[in-house]
């Protein structure tokens, strides 16, 4: 591909990414004027508009998001292409996106990634923080950290350390908080199914650290991670009778580039890293 025709899908990914020009131009580090040049320039070779000008801004219409996917695919090969030519590097430099979830955003991996940043001078590390899957097929993370039962097929990693929970509450705690959303899948979520009635939930919230501010303002027990729980001022740990989750936590990338040697670098610093706080994170 003409070299200018991939920058002009670069700008299209943006608008379509953000939904306006001035998002895309900030994102991207140019001006209006030069995005609205380079989406025209776009349209007009492919002799049809692929934007809908909207008051919402700019928005792709549903029989032209094959184009979408398909530029998509573009960035994917190109990304691809940068890593393979990278890894003749003896340190890993540049931008690696690491995904986890909120509760290890929050604890542990700001000093993990300080301390990497530290190291390797030359990376540029890009936290993303979410509880649900991260599409890595989009090239959206290059790395995820994460707790999980099994990794899915299309991911290659390493069992890093074990994210143990315990039940946590202010002193006199009645009732129960519960996890929703992508957490309702969770081992923690499953355990709070099979063991505690409907009835006695009082609310619920899609996020760890949230279920923890709201145990504390309502009065109720709730079901977290003991790094989290732990921590958190004005709860304390209540005894339980059985053993509660251990879910182990997982570095790990895309198979398609889990053998780049700089995210391998990065993988095995983590991995090391977490293993060096497992007492921390309540496991064995």
């Amino acid at each position: 591909m003409h070299s200018q025709n991939w920058d002009d899908l670069r700008f299209v990914l943006a608008v379509a990414k953000i939904g306006t020009v001035s998002g895309a131009a900030r994102a991207l580090g140019v001006n209006h004027a030069t995005v609205l040049r380079r989406i025209a320039a776009f349209e007009e070779r492919h002799g049809q508009p692929l934007f809908e000008r909207t008051a919402r801004g700019y928005v792709i219409p549903p029989e032209k998001l094959r184009v979408l996917q398909a530029a998509h695919d573009v960035e994917a090969a190109v990304e691809t292409v940068r890593q393979l030519m990278s890894d003749g590097r003896t340190s890993p430099t540049g931008l690696i996106r690491i995904t986890s979830t909120d509760t290890l955003s929050l604890t542990v991996l700001p000093d993990i990634l300080g301390e990497l940043q530290r190291e390797l001078s030359g990376l540029q590390i890009e936290l993303m923080t979410s509880n649900a899957h991260v599409d890595f097929s989009r090239l959206h993370a290059h790395i995820t950290v994460r707790p999980a039962k099994v990794l899915p097929d299309d991911l290659t990693g390493e069992i890093a350390a074990q994210l143990g929970f315990g039940i946590f509450g202010p002193p006199g705690a009645e009732g129960w908080l519960r996890p929703t959303g992508p957490l309702t899948r969770s081992p923690a979520g499953q355990w709070m199914a099979d063991k505690v009635s409907p009835r006695d939930m009082r609310g619920s919230a899609d996020s760890f650290p949230a279920l923890a501010a709201l145990s504390r303002a309502s009065g109720a027990r709730v079901l977290l991670p003991r790094i989290l729980g732990a921590g958190h001022p004005g709860l304390r740990e209540f005894a339980w009778p059985e053993p509660l989750p251990q879910v182990p936590i997982w570095v790990a990338s895309h198979t398609e580039i889990a053998g780049s040697a700089r995210y391998r670098a990065v993988r095995k610093a983590l991995c090391a890293a977490l293993a060096k706080r497992k007492e921390a994170l309540g496991g064995p």
